[in-house]
């Protein structure tokens, strides 16, 4: 069975939509950038018209939101409560005076120090000051009546969870568009599947660097149904002040982490499921396997010298790509 691809740029990342009909890829694709439109409306960080920058400039007082900002909202308080706050939505004022204030291919590359953004900055050399992040349980979320009450000078950001599940909605509405076979969305490396896969399991391959195309070089696995995600601190990366930080922050300090392992890979039922483990993977360092191993998930996991540790029963390999 041949697979049909399509493949942009949407939200600052790659898109690739893949169909086990090729008669349906073009609906499927369809779909698929109304979601990404619509995500792009209610929850992106960086426009200023979108429905979460409006929250966020209303907190101290009760918001009611729209369903899928609700959804978005609902998702990443439950990505906190299974997590125990590892993977906590409340970073937003935290990584944005890290400096991820804006769409990634504009931050990214040498910029000024950040004592010029702000005063959690020291001048000279650049310094955080670590610092406990509000946390998710100062959100209040009525998921009957979609309102929203948070604490002033409380900014959400749902960058983590919220990709993952713009991915799963997007291939739940490429499978319904297509009609029948199956679909694979991918953004940036979080991947989602629907529908019936192609002869031996999607081949999805695993690579570090989100901006892989999917027939490019690295470990290639096979999964029937589900989603896969990747949390790494080796791609969006960026230098304020001759310091090299990156956008996975650890609520306990607002600080990027600097934990053992540099890439964590999880397979799931869903992406956004893939997503909450991966993420706080990262985030719990040296408990990480351990953690994962509770979870009884799948994962790979790549330390800072390149070591690499399996998990459960990963994916059956598909050899490289060619």
């Amino acid at each position: 069975m041949t697979v049909a691809i399509t493949s942009w740029k949407a939200l600052g990342t790659s898109v690739h939509v893949l169909a086990t009909d090729s008669d349906a890829l073009g609906r499927a694709v369809t779909a698929v950038r109304d979601v990404l439109a619509d995500v792009d409306a209610a929850y992106s960080r960086f426009r200023e018209d979108s429905e979460l920058s409006r929250l966020n400039s209303r907190a101290g007082g009760a918001v009611r939101v729209s369903p899928l900002l609700a959804t978005a909202i609902d998702a990443a308080l439950r990505a906190a409560r299974l997590t125990d706050g590892a993977v906590d939505p409340t970073i937003g004022h935290a990584i944005r005076v890290a400096g991820y204030d804006d769409d990634f291919s504009r931050i990214a590359g040498p910029h000024p120090a950040l004592s010029q953004r702000g005063r959690e900055m020291e001048r000279g050399p650049v310094a955080l000051r670590a610092s406990r992040v509000p946390g998710w349980q100062a959100i209040r979320f009525d998921r009957l009546s979609r309102t929203v009450l948070m604490p002033p000078r409380v900014e959400l950001d749902l960058g983590s969870t919220g990709k993952a599940l713009a991915a799963d909605l997007a291939a739940t509405a490429a499978l319904a568009a297509a009609g029948a076979g199956g679909v694979l969305v991918s953004l940036g490396g979080d991947i989602a599947t629907a529908g019936q896969p192609p002869a031996g399991g999607w081949r999805i391959l695993v690579a570090e660097d989100s901006r892989a195309k999917p027939d490019g070089i690295g470990e290639v696995i096979c999964v029937p149904a589900g989603g896969v995600a990747t949390s790494s601190t080796t791609v969006r990366r960026w230098t304020r002040g001759g310091a090299v930080l990156h956008h996975i922050i650890d609520p306990q300090t607002s600080l990027p982490t600097t934990g053992p392992f540099r890439t964590v890979t999880v397979a799931a039922a869903s992406c956004l499921d893939a997503n909450i483990a991966s993420t706080a993977a990262i985030v719990r360092g040296e408990a990480a396997i351990d953690w994962l191993m509770g979870c009884r998930l799948p994962a790979r996991l790549v330390e800072n010298d390149g070591t690499i540790h399996y998990i459960g029963r990963w994916p059956d390999p598909a050899g490289v790509a060619a």
